[in-house]
């Protein structure tokens, strides 16, 4: 093994304004199984995290609720707390944004970017609730949308028709808060200058460094290319009345959440080694704070977030610590939504499901833990929980395969051999292999595939099963003169167990334990899966360390959660326009006879002798390129297009035109007359999608 490297982890901040849901749960398994094997390579690894505690909606709420925003926020720390440890999350330290040390942090930091010119000052107009007298953020603020006129939207974005905008276009718009029509005023805001120059330089370079191409390729998207100047600068400020920190040297205006969040990392650490002074199970800590974060620091650092808050992460994050005089962090690693049943999670949408609603039905955490690990990977895809296909594999996986090695085993070692296994099977063949597979499954781990090593890991247990059915303890049992192959056999599968285990003890930690408890062996840790079992303990009687999922195990938790799961009915009120008329209804038969794919364009010339067409090279993923003609010359300039993602129609009959063989058709929109007097628009689809993946 390598020199123990010095890691720090940590997991995105939840808003102390809501329930821990399944969906947060995917961030947290996917940190602490990372961190829990790190730890057992025998690195010295700090996992922390804390509640986001500060802003508007925490003030209103408590409110509402008659009690202090100090009040509510250490309530739901207390509920956040009771959820993370129930699913067994291991934090050293979970802490909250709203503590001294991060108010000491966030001042200094802010300070150090003034000082070096990365803060800017300027005044904007935004919405005033003249009744509740505070400005309101776009969230606040509700209207008609500009754009298609649907009732009751956001100050950003219309969720009926996508559009974004900014709240001063909204239509006849309100304050959600007190229902008044806002007004325009003026105000003085603070700016991280993510324009400044400096700020492009360093992040253009620091974005080559993350560990997700997908990443990588959406932040270069953001920054734009060569002399393009994309970055925006951040407003770090908001106004009182507001529940936060107060930015020093202005009365009245407060750090937002761009700046004071994500600090609470650090403020999170520091809190841990320098007053708490111990970590998750108990481990004196004897370290420095400064020589984790300063610029040159040897350590590592770790973000695990959701692929929403990426940018966040990635540009507005880093260029605070380099400028501030701090080390920036080794690496973000984004993970996809979580979907049920491939529904979204969401409360409207009918599935929503609370942590604390899994633990009071009595399911097993480690049920969850297993099947998320057995589905996550080192991308951004999105990870749908398939209830079905949840009980299948948990029932199959490790309670079928597991902890069936250990039970088909363990009786015939302690009524027939005293308990004690036999030195001399523990160098067996199947040992030898399960041993020589902990470097790949290793792998596996630190890369965040977990899928992969869950799988690899199966695998090796599917072997042992093998072993098992071929040699027939049971039957030998029955015969005479056969103990000494039956001794052999139990201490193999033992073995095995306690190999399989020490794989899997990221995943399963309760497990693990129980498992080294009926070993009669101390926790295990990497090093050990190369020291097998001996006969000088002792095993002790085998109890159940896993049951099966039953269907009243999922009954109750729908039952539980049957408010959220039903969703409710969502009315938007939206204006009639003049469109074409839907067409006849079709069956899903005849839809799945249309081969949508999604195709990358690259190359686009204009056709000569044509006013309306556009030339298309596409490649869709077949190993060789199509030739596409596409009437959208009067909305788009040949370059824009090069590099997009489209939508072909991949199963269209060949079209000999005047000009050449169209050999498809990309998907535009225009008006019901299909003229291009409202625009012709070629459709794209939304980040994630890959060239050749069939949509339906």
């Amino acid at each position: 093994m390598n020199s123990p490297r010095k890691i720090l982890v940590t997991s995105a901040l939840p808003y102390a304004n809501g329930q821990i849901h399944i969906g947060h749960l995917v961030e947290y398994i996917q940190t602490d199984i990372w961190v829990r094997f790190m730890r057992a390579q025998g690195h010295e690894v700090y996992y922390v995290g804390a509640d986001d505690t500060h802003g508007t909606p925490v003030m209103l709420r408590a409110e509402k609720e008659g009690l202090t925003p100090k009040q509510l926020i250490d309530r739901v720390w207390a509920e956040h707390k009771r959820d993370f440890d129930a699913f067994h999350i291991s934090f050293d330290n979970y802490y909250s944004t709203d503590s001294n040390e991060n108010r000491e942090l966030c001042e200094s930091m802010y300070l150090n970017l003034h000082k070096n010119g990365l803060i800017a000052e300027r005044e904007i107009e935004q919405y005033y609730d003249p009744v509740k007298e505070m400005f309101l953020s776009d969230r606040f603020i509700k209207g008609e949308c500009p754009k298609c006129h649907a009732q009751d939207q956001y100050g950003d974005n219309c969720e009926v028709c996508g559009a974004t905008y900014s709240a001063t276009e909204l239509i006849k718009p309100y304050s959600t808060i007190s229902g008044a029509t806002p007004e325009i005023r003026t105000s003085m805001h603070y700016f991280l200058a993510m324009s400044d120059a400096r700020c492009e330089a360093f992040l253009r370079d620091w974005v080559q460094g993350l560990a997700q191409p997908e990443a990588t390729n959406k932040m270069r998207e953001w920054l734009g290319e060569g002399d393009e100047h994309k970055l925006a600068d951040k407003d770090i400020s908001r106004d009182a009345p507001y529940f936060g920190f107060e930015i020093p040297n202005a009365p009245n205006k407060y750090f937002y959440v761009w700046l004071d969040a994500p600090i609470g990392y650090y403020a999170s650490f520091k809190n841990l080694v320098e007053v708490k002074k111990t970590t998750f199970d108990g481990k004196a800590i004897q370290t420095n704070f400064n020589d984790w974060v300063k610029p040159d620091s040897n350590t590592e650092q770790y973000h695990f977030i959701g692929k929403d808050i990426l940018a966040f992460h990635t540009l507005t994050w880093p260029a605070t610590l380099k400028f501030s005089g701090y080390r920036t962090p080794t690496n973000v690693f984004a993970h996809g939504f979580l979907t049920v049943d491939g529904a979204k999670m969401s409360k409207s949408r009918g599935t929503f499901i609370t942590a604390e609603s899994y633990i009071q039905t009595k399911m097993n955490p480690e049920w969850l833990r297993y099947y998320f690990a057995a589905k996550l990977n080192a991308s951004m895809e999105d990870l749908d929980l398939n209830l079905d296909d949840f009980v299948a594999r948990v029932n199959s996986d490790l309670v079928g395969k597991y902890v069936n090695i250990a039970s088909r085993a363990s009786g015939f070692l302690s009524k027939r051999f005293t308990g004690k296994v036999n030195d001399v099977a523990m160098n067996d063949s199947l040992l030898v292999q399960l041993r020589a597979a902990q470097k790949t499954i290793a792998e596996f781990y630190e890369a965040r595939e977990y899928g992969k090593a869950m799988r690899e890991i199966m695998a090796q247990t599917d072997a042992v099963n093998v072993f098992i059915d071929e040699n027939k303890p049971w039957e030998l049992a029955r015969l005479e003169g056969k103990d000494d192959e039956l001794h052999r056999v139990c201490s193999i599968c033992l073995e095995a167990f306690r190999i399989l285990t020490i794989y899997l003890s990221p995943v399963l930690p309760v497990v693990a334990a129980q498992a080294y408890a009926f070993l009669n062996i101390p926790a295990q840790i990497w090093a050990d899966i190369d020291v097998p079992l001996s006969s000088a303990n002792t095993i002790n009687a085998y109890k159940h360390m896993l049951t099966r999922i039953e269907p009243t195990h999922i009954a109750a938790l729908l039952e539980a959660n049957k408010q959220s799961l039903q969703a409710t009915e969502h009315v938007v009120h939206v204006a009639p326009r003049d469109i074409e008329p839907i067409a006849p209804t079709i069956g899903i038969e005849d839809f799945v006879k249309v081969d949508l794919r999604i195709a990358k364009i690259l190359e686009c010339t204009a056709v000569e002798g044509s006013t309306k067409l556009l030339q298309l090279t596409l490649d869709a993923g077949e190993g060789k390129t199509r030739n596409v003609f596409s009437g959208i010359a009067s909305m788009y300039q040949p370059e824009d297009l090069v590099g997009k993602l489209t939508v072909l129609v991949a199963n269209l009959a060949p079209r000999k035109m005047k000009f050449g063989v169209s050999e498809g058709m990309v998907l535009a929109a225009s008006d019901k007359d299909g003229s291009d007097n409202k625009g012709i628009y070629i459709l794209e689809p939304i980040t994630g999608a890959e060239v050749g993946m069939r949509i339906s």
